[in-house]
């Protein structure tokens, strides 16, 4: 009986060695540039630009295969600051600029659908089939995804209101 104990220990020491050894040397180093992309994106991984998340989707702006101008609920900002990190120059004129919104739910006209509720990427929305929803405003990134698929138009998309998380000095106008 303890025999078979020993030689499975042995054996899963040995292997657990070999992986560790095989983790330090084999690591697969990764895109420094599309890591930088990545945290710079909003991370809602909701499928807008074409790619299944904003990690494909960072990869490809970071190698050139796609426009900087990708993301929509990233708008202007994000592709500003795309562009200064990639030393690039693009067109921004098509991109909307809008101030960070957020999606709010109008309880009186919500039927309970959950069309909303399957769409959200961040789980954002809470309820349940045909209760009234609700939207967590900290989870919510504005991709306005549920937006879209609402039968009953009871979800509008709002300015993220300032709080002290959010609230910047605005930076001042020069007049010259």
């Amino acid at each position: 009986m303890l025999i078979p104990i020993i030689s499975l220990a042995i054996l899963g020491l040995a292997l657990g060695g070999l992986l560790g050894v095989a983790a330090r040397y084999l690591k697969v180093e990764g895109n420094p540039l599309a890591e930088q992309v990545t945290a710079l994106m909003p991370g809602s991984q909701c499928g807008q630009c074409g790619y299944p998340g904003c990690g494909p989707a960072a990869e490809a702006i970071a190698s050139g295969a796609a426009p900087i101008t990708l993301c929509p609920p990233g708008g202007r900002a994000l592709a500003e600051e795309l562009a200064a990190l990639l030393g690039v120059t693009a067109d921004l004129s098509g991109v909307a600029d809008k101030p960070p919104m957020i999606a709010h739910i109008n309880e009186n006209l919500c039927v309970g659908c959950t069309k909303c509720f399957k769409r959200c990427p961040t789980d954002a929305i809470m309820g349940a089939n045909n209760m009234i929803h609700s939207v967590f405003a900290d989870a919510c990134t504005g991709c306005e995804m549920c937006f879209d698929v609402c039968p009953t138009e009871c979800i509008e998309m709002r300015p993220l209101t300032a709080t002290l998380q959010t609230w910047f000095w605005p930076k001042p106008i020069l007049e010259g």
